[in-house]
């Protein structure tokens, strides 16, 4: 069933936590192509697609978050967006049934509009054919996450809504003084309005510095937008451990912000880098715990 804004505003609802993170739990090494196991090992991804519907999560996403033709030729896969893009969708829609929502993960490029390495229209074609590719799979909705550059992010959006499935513009948050721009500069208030402007349904913003900092930045967003608010944080900074990367914030401390997230204005909450179904069933907890002292109250 294709998601609609209505289903999402002025509620709660919640997403997943991070994909490429478990993968690795799971033994896939850090640098490989993580959306050739759409293909090679289904039930590998399922796996994790389905811990997170498991812990409470009310969408999901997709292994194709680097499922587009510019990084896929690295791995010398630029012929195969459309299978493993496909596949990926599959794999997250058997995990979900009629439990979740699937939205569908298209991340960054890797090439710069900005310093001349292509062009919007070339990342509009780009993301255009991923986003046709997930549609086909059978995805509810798209997210274009993890974006710095305004430019691709709007790409992106534009992309997703040839589809006709609801769509998702969501960048990263982590510079400047208050580390609430994006690298290149962007304000959220710059995000909403031209994102929107390019069709978005739903903004916000993902992965970045920690949970305390998206608290900031949706309510930037809120201030200047009627959309709803997507945010999906990292479980604080990385410190390298040896040679493992390693969150310390625990599933109890990401989910005791969780309401300072709504009150700021998030609908959609989640995790991304660090994250982990224990995350999601900790938020779930959460928000049931809340639910019921709000019951109580009332009667």
């Amino acid at each position: 069933m294709k998601a609609k804004i209505e289903d999402y505003a002025g509620k709660v609802t919640v997403a997943d936590g991070a994909w490429g993170t478990q993968l690795q739990k799971l033994g896939c090494p850090t640098g490989s192509c993580l959306e050739e196991l759409n293909v090679s090992n289904p039930d590998l991804v399922e796996q994790v697609a389905r811990s997170y519907v498991e812990a409470g999560a009310q969408i999901i996403l997709t292994n194709t978050f680097q499922g587009n033709r510019i990084i896929l030729a690295k791995h010398g896969s630029e012929g195969k967006v459309s299978q493993f893009n496909r596949a990926g969708a599959e794999i997250s829609k058997r995990a979900a049934g009629d439990r979740a929502r699937v939205f569908g993960t298209m991340g960054p490029s890797g090439k710069m509009v900005m310093s001349g390495e292509a062009t919007e229209e070339e990342l509009f074609e780009v993301f255009t054919e991923q986003a046709e590719a997930i549609a086909e799979g059978g995805a509810d909705g798209l997210v274009a996450e993890t974006m710095s550059e305004l430019v691709e992010a709007r790409a992106a959006v534009r992309a997703g809504k040839t589809t006709g499935l609801l769509v998702v513009g969501c960048m990263t948050y982590d510079s400047g003084s208050d580390q609430t721009l994006t690298m290149m500069g962007v304000t959220p208030e710059q995000a909403a309005e031209e994102l929107t402007a390019a069709g978005a349904d739903m903004i916000g913003c993902n992965c970045g510095i920690g949970i305390d900092n998206y608290i900031k930045v949706a309510g930037k967003l809120r201030a200047v937008s009627d959309r709803p608010i997507w945010v999906k944080a990292n479980a604080g900074m990385p410190e390298v451990v040896g040679d493992e990367i390693v969150y310390h914030m625990t599933p109890a401390e990401f989910a005791d912000k969780v309401q300072e997230l709504i009150a700021a204005g998030a609908n959609v909450v989640g995790g991304c880098c660090g994250t982990s179904p224990e995350f999601i069933r900790a938020i779930c907890d959460s928000l049931n715990a809340e639910e019921q002292k709000d019951n109580k109250s009332k009667h």
